[in-house]
């Protein structure tokens, strides 16, 4: 397979999963709205953070608000991280390689990316917001399942895992750093019903709750909720098994060594995740250390399979992961 067709791929994998899980982040974060206590709200600037766009941001909205933040998240085409730029991109990557993919899925995601970019123009307004999203969610993961029963398990089919699974990766353990505004109340029975809502609204973002009801059979509370999506092997979007598909389509691939190596350390650094009465400031340092060694894994991936950043290639191939 030539390297060019290889990153292609690869990055149609990685921009459509990242158009699933903004639009989870998105949904995750708006319903926080309405589930926390009075004087307590989600933070639509952290939002920003998280997916790492201040700058992009800033330089066009002389403020945060929720009505500036969704659009730019999911309708802004000059922001190349919102959800119609990703979807744009895609599109163009699966053009350019048709002969690669089933024609239903390169059908699919055309009409995935037409859809969308009718529904968002000129915005979606609130009340529309969830049904918009769980539309455009159902959408991807129909593409998925497409893509997974309709490919040859050949070389094209593991880069389109390796990007899936790396960026899912990347987007569960932002997801685990929502924040939220507003000063927390005394130790009371509202503080305790409070602090369980972030992590259940989690849960249901990743489409999680329900397995991790069969899986840790107790409430949720954090330290289990970290526990299940660090470490627990046998759901699709923990840590864990991420990783492990990673390496298993890595195995299959030659010249393999480093990042295999890289994988190693992100094993170790999910051992040694804090779970247990973790504070918010160890969580954060330990998604940044996940998102620094993912973000080596890319790099490593890139340098290993695909062309050197000097050589001419599609501007998609060149954003950075």
């Amino acid at each position: 397979m030539l390297s060019r067709v290889a990153e292609t791929i690869y990055w149609i994998g990685r921009y459509i999963e990242r158009v699933e899980n903004t639009a989870r982040l998105v949904s995750a974060n708006t319903t926080l709205a309405l589930d926390l206590p009075q004087g307590i709200s989600p933070g639509w600037g952290p939002m920003i953070t998280l997916l790492g766009c201040n700058q992009a941001y800033v330089e066009r909205h002389p403020e945060i608000t929720e009505r500036r933040v969704v659009h730019f998240l999911i309708a802004d085409r000059d922001n190349p991280g919102s959800i119609l730029s990703s979807l744009a991109i895609a599109r163009e990557n699966a053009r350019t390689i048709r002969e690669v993919l089933p024609r239903e899925g390169w059908e699919h995601i055309n009409e995935l990316y037409q859809v969308t970019a009718e529904a968002v123009r000129p915005s979606v307004p609130r009340r529309d917001r969830h049904a918009f999203l769980r539309r455009l969610i159902r959408g991807v993961q129909t593409l998925t399942g497409l893509l997974a029963g309709t490919m040859n398990r050949n070389l094209a089919y593991m880069f389109l895992n390796l990007g899936r699974m790396l960026e899912r990766a990347d987007m569960t353990s932002r997801i685990l750093d929502i924040r939220w505004d507003g000063p927390l109340s005394e130790d009371t029975r509202e503080l305790r019903i409070f602090e369980e809502v972030p992590w259940m609204t989690i849960l249901v973002t990743l489409g999680a709750y329900q397995m991790y009801r069969q899986t840790m059979q107790v409430r949720v509370s954090r330290d289990k909720v970290l526990e299940f999506l660090f470490k627990h092997a046998e759901f699709p979007r923990s840590l864990a098994y991420c990783m492990e598909s990673i390496r298993y389509n890595l195995s299959r691939l030659p010249n393999n060594q480093a990042p295999l190596s890289e994988i190693d350390h992100i094993y170790r650094a999910i051992d040694g995740a804090p779970a247990e009465e973790v504070d918010e400031e160890l969580l954060r340092v330990f998604v940044d250390r996940i998102q620094v060694l993912l973000g080596r894994l890319h790099t490593t991936i890139a340098a290993v399979y695909f062309l050197p950043p000097d050589v001419d290639a599609p501007q998609s191939q060149r954003q950075a992961a």
